[in-house]
């Protein structure tokens, strides 16, 4: 995988989301500090609810004991049309890799479901990020104000079958 984990980070898990994960996604996205100052409208109002992961392929990143157990991150991937509609890592568990094995296990669920490719808009503060982890730049998501009034960078995971 490639990626720079501590021994600490060994601990991590992940696991299909359930319900009672909601209110902790919720506060990861809308405490994100990617989404501080002129971005914060656009997870201000947001709700990752039970609804939600009962009708997506969602997975967190649990710690271990030094992390208390806590869901850290997590991703949301659309089967048809393909699509990563969520990635959010929690502000204090970023740097230890997180992104990076749920990107992984995303290309893993990607490829067991017979896809090829997975697009992403990403939110621009996201875009260096995307860029590390493999994912190519295709286009441009035009603004829609009100709900996002700037324009975003598409990519595209391609999946190698294995």
């Amino acid at each position: 995988m490639g990626s720079r984990t501590s021994p600490a980070d060994q601990s991590i898990t992940i696991r299909r989301t359930v319900a009672r994960d909601a209110r902790r996604l919720t506060r990861i996205v809308r405490g994100s500090g990617a989404y501080k100052g002129q971005y914060a409208s656009a997870v201000a109002g947001y709700r990752v609810g039970p609804d939600y992961i009962e009708a997506h392929r969602s997975f967190v990143a649990v710690g271990g004991a030094e992390d208390g157990g806590r869901v850290l991150g997590f991703y949301s991937l659309v089967l048809a049309p393909p699509e990563l509609d969520l990635l959010f890592v929690a502000d204090e568990a970023q740097g230890r890799g997180i992104g990076r094995m749920l990107v992984a296990h995303m290309r893993s669920e990607a490829r067991a479901a017979g896809l090829d490719r997975v697009k992403v808009v990403s939110h621009l503060p996201a875009e260096d990020f995307y860029h590390r982890v493999g994912a190519v730049r295709t286009g441009t998501a035009r603004a829609n104000p009100p709900a996002v009034p700037w324009d975003r960078p598409e990519f595209e995971f391609r999946i190698s079958p294995e």
